[in-house]
């Protein structure tokens, strides 16, 4: 069994061999695994050249590890973080089995050739554990004014009032809703699954059979306008499209219960900005938590800073000292996850 990996400035070829050792096509098998370097010798912010050229003009524009075109031809997997996966290296794998990147993004990968060769590509959310967490603890922080009661404190002042007074109640006693059932959505639902949490979801590109086959405990609605009428916390997990910028305008913020919250973890244009600021300032709902904004960093005038009822933090959800050098055992979940289902929500068709 042959298997090549590539590592980075970011993610070392020592970690991806740790993980590939541990996938379920290893078990019982000699491994023969060919390693390559793409800038691993350079520093976080030297790197960082090359990611934006890789990400601006795909794998074409920059130069693939010297000598792997010799390697592929023979290889049955090949897995990296941000190395460039061209055209060229996709047909020299006449006998790959499977491509996998830890990360998001697809920008390093010639998606294109991939689908004209049928090949199983995975990627991951690398942050989409530490992103799941946070959203959770963005849950407790507004409910409950963790922060706005440290806030108080540090300023000289002893709170112990505050806007969403009417409504304080522990989690379980809250139904939230999840917008996006993709891989961090997921996370979350796990999460709260544990906390025997109530969770209602919405999303039209899910396989409602297959989410609820993984063990997940949640009620689908049938429409968006369904989910923010029942929801008491409704938390986004979407990608901003052409279709879904600020999907969540008054329409929506409207149908939300004078208690509920807004919590969004994922992209600020997600949301109308002005029309989350009106029923806030009205107390039409109970708060926000918002870990994005619509202008990184936020302004000293931006008119969200003046309400007492949300919390915002500097998109820092993902920002853990692990995620990005421990993503390839993320990976190798999506891998076996892969090999013993068939399919795998991070599969890119």
């Amino acid at each position: 069994m042959k298997v090549v990996v590539i590592g980075d400035a970011l993610v070392k070829s020592e970690t991806l061999i740790e993980a590939v050792k541990e996938m379920a096509f290893a078990k019982d098998q000699a491994l023969d695994i060919a390693v390559y370097e793409w800038h691993s010798e350079l520093s976080k912010d030297e790197f960082q050249e090359h990611i934006l050229a890789i990400e601006r003009g795909g794998p074409e524009a920059v130069e693939i590890p010297e000598g792997i075109l010799a390697d592929l031809p023979e290889a049955d997997y090949l897995f990296c973080h941000y190395a460039p996966i061209s055209k060229a290296m996709l047909e020299a794998g006449k006998k790959l089995k499977l491509i996998g990147t830890c990360r998001g993004g697809i920008e390093n990968v010639h998606v294109e050739t991939v689908r004209e060769l049928k090949l199983p590509f995975l990627h991951v959310i690398r942050n989409a554990e530490p992103v799941a967490d946070f959203t959770v603890g963005l849950m407790y922080a507004e409910t409950r004014n963790i922060a706005r009661a440290h806030a108080a404190i540090k300023n000289g002042k002893w709170e112990k009032s505050f806007a969403n007074d009417p409504y304080k109640t522990i989690l379980p006693n809250l139904t939230v809703g999840i917008v996006g059932v993709g891989y961090i959505g997921k996370q979350v639902i796990e999460r709260l699954n544990g906390l025997k949490v109530p969770v209602i979801v919405y999303d039209p590109f899910v396989d409602q059979q297959r989410v609820q086959s993984e063990g997940l405990l949640v009620e689908f609605v049938s429409d968006l306008a369904e989910l923010f009428q029942q929801a008491d916390i409704i938390s986004l997990h979407m990608r901003v499209t052409e279709e879904t910028k600020e999907m969540v305008n008054q329409h929506y913020l409207k149908l939300m219960k004078p208690g509920s919250y807004l919590i969004n973890t994922a992209r600020a244009d997600l949301v109308c900005k002005d029309d989350l600021i009106k029923v806030l300032a009205e107390k039409k709902i109970a708060g926000a938590a918002l870990d994005v904004s619509w202008t990184e960093p936020i302004t000293a005038d931006d008119p969200l800073l003046k309400l007492d009822n949300v919390t915002l933090t500097p998109h820092i959800a993902g920002d853990t000292i692990d995620a990005i050098p421990r993503s390839p055992f993320l990976l190798k979940k999506v891998v076996n996850d892969y090999l013993a289902k068939g399919y795998s929500d991070m599969e890119v068709r």
